[in-house]
């Protein structure tokens, strides 16, 4: 009789513990967060062959309980290959880099547990590469650009320090980029993703937020 009542002491307890716990942030945490995504495509009917890898770390600190400003860094590359295995295999390369900085205000709780954000971001990026025609190779010439973006994003606690973070693609971006090379021109690009709400799951990054 003994055993059971303390057993049901602990899990009593252990169930009051849970509850008290607190979940969200406070002024002066420090979040760290990654996306991380990797793919590859074989289509053996038409011989090509893409491999993609993305990462994608921030950190950031919170100036209120509701306001964090951070940094975040950005890499990838994609590989491109025509004629897999054959004896004229070519590949385009790309490879990606960008810094930036953001702020994130949080604006609405959904139970306990959900915590919604809005993002402003802003940064520097380039790209470059290599093209493979089956006997050379050549250099892509480099790209620089600045961007800036706003979006929507989700943090569900999964732990008092983790939670699991959906960030919605940017609803609203804009770019500009110049090659570098002589006499090239600058590129400016604007887009306005309100149809993101219908296809979140299609659209989402999904990552870690580990908070300290």
């Amino acid at each position: 009789m003994k055993k059971i009542l303390l057993t049901l002491a602990v899990v009593a307890g252990l169930t009051l513990a849970s509850q008290a716990q607190e979940f969200g942030f406070k002024k002066s945490d420090v979040i760290v967060e990654g996306n991380l995504s990797a793919n590859t495509s074989n289509d053996k009917t038409n011989q090509t062959k893409t491999n993609s890898f993305n990462f994608n770390p921030s950190v950031g600190y919170f100036v209120s309980d509701k306001i964090a400003v951070g940094l975040d860094v950005n890499v990838g590359n994609e590989k491109a290959t025509k004629n897999v295995d054959q004896s004229n295999e070519s590949y385009v390369k790309n490879n990606q880099f960008g810094i930036g900085a953001f702020g994130r205000y949080y604006f609405l709780e959904l139970g306990s547990r959900f915590k919604t954000y809005a993002q402003l971001g802003a940064g520097y990026a380039q790209e470059d590469g290599k093209i493979n025609n089956g006997t050379t190779t050549s250099d892509i010439a480099k790209t620089k650009g600045f961007g800036a973006n706003a979006g929507l994003g989700i943090n569900y606690f999964v732990t008092p320090k983790i939670a699991i973070n959906f960030g919605l693609t940017d609803l609203l971006s804009f770019r500009t980029s110049k090659v570098d090379v002589d006499g090239a021109k600058s590129s400016n690009e604007f887009n306005a993703n309100i149809n993101s709400f219908n296809n979140f799951f299609d659209t989402a990054k999904f990552g870690l937020t580990f908070k300290f």
